[in-house]
C-alpha cells in the first residue's frame, strides 16, 4: 500500500513538469549583450553581431516582447547553428522548453 502511495505522489508531481514544456514558433533569436537595443526590430540584427557576442549567451523575444534568456544547452546549439547558417539578418527559430523566471530551459531549438 505504501508503494502505491509513494507512486501516486510522485505522479502527481511529474504532471506539472510535462505541462510546463512551452513551445515558441518563428521567434527572433538574440544575443544577450544586444537584446534591449533591437528590441524594437530585432530582424536587422545580423548574424555576424550575434556571433560576436556570442560570450554574453543568446535569447529569445517572445511574441509579447518578453527575452527570455536561453540555458547553457539552447546557447550551444544556437551558436552551431549560427556557425552553420549562412543567413545575413532576420534570425528565427522555434524553440521548445520549460520557462524558469526569465531563463528558458531548452528542450529543442531549430534555427529557421
Amino acid at each position: 500500500m505504501r508503494k502505491l502511495a509513494s507512486l501516486v505522489v510522485l505522479g502527481l508531481f511529474a504532471v506539472p513538469m510535462f505541462a510546463a514544456n512551452e513551445t515558441f514558433t518563428d521567434v527572433p533569436v538574440v544575443d544577450v549583450n544586444c537584446s534591449k537595443k533591437v528590441a524594437a526590430d530585432p530582424d536587422s540584427h545580423t548574424r555576424a553581431c550575434a556571433l560576436k557576442c556570442q560570450e554574453s549567451g543568446y535569447g529569445i523575444l517572445t511574441k509579447d516582447k518578453q527575452f527570455l534568456k536561453l540555458d547553457a544547452k539552447g546557447n550551444a546549439e544556437v551558436m552551431a547553428a549560427l556557425k552553420a547558417s549562412d543567413k545575413k539578418d532576420h534570425l528565427r527559430a522555434n524553440v521548445t522548453g520549460d520557462v524558469e523566471g526569465d531563463t528558458l530551459r531548452v528542450s529543442s531549438v531549430k534555427l529557421l
